[in-house]
């Protein structure tokens, strides 16, 4: 056994990772004696067999039998008055044995055109009838190359998108330059490699430096090999070609199976179904935009695999194509990112390669490579995020509406980027990105509170249903601002027995608690909402003055509130010292509000204790002395009867009235404190 690495073979650009497909598939069907595996290592397909490098150049130099690949449908295939016929006939007079399927099937395709009586490109119902003509009177060797091409429905025809509309992209027709590059490097008539073929060979399997590459078209396979505006170091640049690159990619092109199946929930007769290929999402790349989406034909999911796998199982993999999140099918390329990071996809694959077929240079397709990601099991989009995955496509699916207001797209599009971000970084268990998927929740919920109700309404969306106390710990970063946001989220209060957390505080909602907590918009409570865009301050004493009323509406005789998350000393005189990106601690507000803090509280719900020791830092006696008065547990069960006053008088700047009323409310209650009047003023 050999083992030969195709250094030409690497999974970008897409007529590359097809073209090792192609080797694999050809060799493994062409010498069914040689055992032959392959896989993916350090970016290069490496390929298990009897055959050395010699043998497998020799393989390809003088028994390769190419698969028959004609498309009479097409206009510019050939078959047409007005098409660039010399390949064509070319491979129709070859006596070489192993060009023989392809003489073969051009006659069947030039038969069913006659027997329909077709001198032109057909259109219509009789473009269906040609292509059933195809199907039932090719050979057995072409109708691989139809399954790949097009599909026969109850509703018409279906046409994969790797192939464009059954062999063709715009006026590039597939089948007839596939056969121009047969009859570059080879005499057709003898039989024989035409000169250079073999150093042609030599650099598409082993990347060997050659002469000669031709100016000619590759289509949406290799944008780089195209030409064009900025395509070298001058303005311009011709296309560079090798014309094995283009031969193996559309035999590789052959892996990938096209289905009609009936979905048994759907009303459809049938869809199409094509192995690791979804809708386009606009995200997850630098260059990403909301129009990428509406030009885009469709993103496909390559799967690299690591460990030598032989042909039977490859096209099993790729007649599955599984991608599952949760228990529904992976539909956009967002599902897929989520599929993978739960490992919802096929055993053995350790990696995809991303590719979105998008609109560029004119009306031409490329497939754009985006980003590689590991399939490796996350628990923050596993379970964490896929407790909330039904809201998330509903919101999704409202938020690319006409009529969605332009904060609810942006959040939905930064939601979308950071599960994109956490699924390619999932293997480093960063806090950073989880920390930006809660952001990016909390953003979604803020853009919904801040939409008109009659949209809300039309559109079906509900809050976000309370999350698991797991993204606690998950999004913990050891900031200030995380720690402080963790504790203020949590604060609860029962009032009159009705559940007041801070989150009613920022949007018009009721929560629920028990087994299955949820959330709901309630037009009563929009009296308790404060939040506002301006200044953080202004927001936290809005949220204290709530509270007290509320608090003295319900006649509480000491005050009611308890946190899940207790804030530490050192932090506190952070805020109070200006130490704090007011900014960013909204932000983690609005995603941990988000946060089931009922749940029961154990070590692994908390966030980090600070570096620094409580002791290092506190807050000054001004702040003890008030907080005095609101705390909910003092020792000896004390109670501090409600003084609203105290409040009242430091919001308003009057720190030397509001220490006197502290003092005298604290020796009242027989809460043992220095007698010490603390004259400060302003803000």
């Amino acid at each position: 056994m050999h083992s030969i690495s195709l250094s030409g073979c690497t999974p970008i650009p897409l007529a590359s990772y097809l073209k090792a497909l192609g080797i694999l598939r050809l060799v493994s069907l062409q010498c069914p004696d040689a055992n032959v595996s392959a896989c993916w290592v350090d970016n290069h397909f490496q390929l298990h067999s009897t055959l050395d490098q010699k043998a497998l150049m020799d393989f390809f130099l003088t028994r390769y039998a190419p698969t028959p690949l004609v498309a009479p449908w097409n206009g510019g295939s050939g078959f047409h008055p007005k098409d660039n016929k010399t390949a064509l006939n070319a491979l129709a007079e070859s006596r070489h044995p192993p060009f023989q399927p392809y003489r073969e099937t051009i006659t069947a395709a030039k038969a069913a055109l006659e027997h329909l009586e077709l001198t032109e490109k057909p259109e219509g119902a009789m473009k269906e009838k040609l292509l059933m003509r195809c199907r039932n009177t090719f050979s057995e060797q072409a109708l691989e190359w139809l399954d790949s091409a097009f599909v026969l429905t109850d509703d018409g025809t279906r046409y994969p998108p790797l192939l464009g509309t059954g062999g063709n992209d715009g006026r590039l027709d597939f089948t007839n330059n596939f056969m121009q590059r047969l009859t570059e490097i080879f005499d057709c008539m003898k039989g024989i490699p035409a000169p250079g073929s073999e150093a042609f060979l030599d650099n598409a399997l082993f990347d060997t430096p050659v002469k000669g590459l031709q100016d000619k078209p590759i289509g949406q396979f290799h944008p780089a090999a195209t030409g064009g505006a900025n395509g070298s170091t001058g303005f311009d640049s011709k296309g560079t070609l090798n014309p094995w690159d283009y031969i193996l990619a559309l035999e590789g092109a052959m892996m990938f199976p096209t289905a009609a199946v009936k979905r048994l929930e759907g009303v459809t007769p049938g869809q199409l179904i094509y192995p690791f290929c979804v809708q386009p999402s606009g995200a997850g790349y630098g260059s990403a935009s909301e129009s990428d989406e509406k030009d885009s034909r469709c993103e496909m999911w390559m799967p690299i695999w690591h460990r030598p796998a032989v042909l039977s199982e490859i096209r099993t993999l790729f007649s599955e194509g599984r991608a599952w999140v949760g228990r529904r099918p992976a539909k956009r390329g967002i599902d897929f990112a989520m599929a993978i990071t739960s490992l919802g996809v096929d055993r053995g694959i350790h990696e995809f390669q991303r590719y979105s077929f998008q609109l560029r240079n004119g009306l031409a397709y490329f497939a754009t490579p985006l980003q590689r990601v590991r399939v490796l099991r996350d628990s923050v989009s596993a379970d964490l995020l896929a407790s909330v995955d039904g809201w998330m496509q509903r919101y999704f699916s409202k938020a690319k509406g006409d009529t969605a207001p332009g904060s609810v797209r942006r959040a939905a599009r930064r939601l979308e980027e950071a599960i994109f971000a956490r699924a390619i970084t999932a293997q480093e268990q960063s806090p950073d990105t989880a920390q930006e998927l809660l952001i990016a929740l909390g953003e979604c919920e803020r853009s919904l509170a801040g939409s008109s109700d009659r949209w809300r309404e039309e559109s079906f969306l509900k809050p976000i249903p309370p999350l698991s106390r797991g993204w606690v710990q998950a999004a913990d970063d050891g900031s200030v601002e995380f720690r402080l946001a963790a504790a203020l989220a949590s604060v609860n209060a029962w009032f009159k027995g009705e559940f007041l957390p801070i989150r009613r505080h920022l949007e018009p909602i009721r929560v629920g608690l028990g087994d299955r907590p949820w959330a709901d918009w309630d037009a009563d409570s929009r009296n308790e909402v404060v939040w506002h865009g301006g200044s953080l301050i202004g927001v936290l004493c809005s949220i204290m003055k709530r509270r007290l009323l509320a608090a003295k509406s319900a006649g509480m005789h000491s005050w009611p509130e308890y946190a899940g998350v207790t804030s530490w000393p050192v932090d506190i005189a952070a805020f109070i010292e200006g130490r704090l990106d007011e900014q960013r601690f909204s932000q983690l507000l609005w995603g941990l509000c988000l946060v089931d803090f009922s749940e029961e509280t154990t070590a692994k719900g908390l966030p980090a204790r600070p570096q620094k020791s409580w002791l290092d830092v506190v807050p000054p006696a001004f702040y003890s002395q008030l907080k005095l008065c609101f705390a909910g547990n003092l020792p000896e069960d004390k109670r501090i009867p409600i003084e609203p006053m105290i409040f009242h008088l430091a919001a308003s700047g009057d720190g030397a009235r509001a220490s006197a009323q502290a003092l005298r409310r604290l020796h009242g209650s027989s809460i043992p404190i220095t007698h010490l009047q603390i004259p400060l003023d302003g803000e």
